[in-house]
């Protein structure tokens, strides 16, 4: 429990430090944001989860592939909001990356990478 408990407080940390420099500048925050530090924790959590080579990997290839139809959102989500506000920008970029989450998807599909 206690190492439940410690990857909460981790993980919920960096969050945290994210959004805090994020208020005090906005392009050091966007690059904490862009860095995959998710990704790394969770790669960490596995390793030391005793996870084997070959799961810890598989989860990196498929991280790849679901990053890729969320980056139309970081290019929308500016122009919206000026012209929409935060909640209808935000609902329609996540409407969005389903939308396209699903194409691309369908497309990898096509070359033998199965998504879902």
């Amino acid at each position: 429990m206690l190492w439940i408990i410690t990857k909460y407080f981790i993980t919920a940390g960096m969050v945290v430090l994210v959004s805090e420099v994020a208020k005090r500048s906005d392009r050091l925050g966007g690059l904490l944001a862009a860095l995959p530090l998710v990704t790394v924790l969770v790669l960490i959590w596995m390793k030391l989860e005793g996870q084997s080579q070959v799961k810890i990997a598989s989860h990196a290839w498929y991280t790849f592939w679901y990053v890729v139809p969320t980056l139309p959102m970081f290019v929308l989500f500016p122009f919206l909001y000026q012209r929409w506000g935060f909640w209808p920008t935000l609902g329609a970029s996540c409407v969005m990356t389903i939308l396209l989450f699903a194409l691309w998807a369908g497309v990898l599909r096509r070359f033998g990478i199965a998504l879902m």
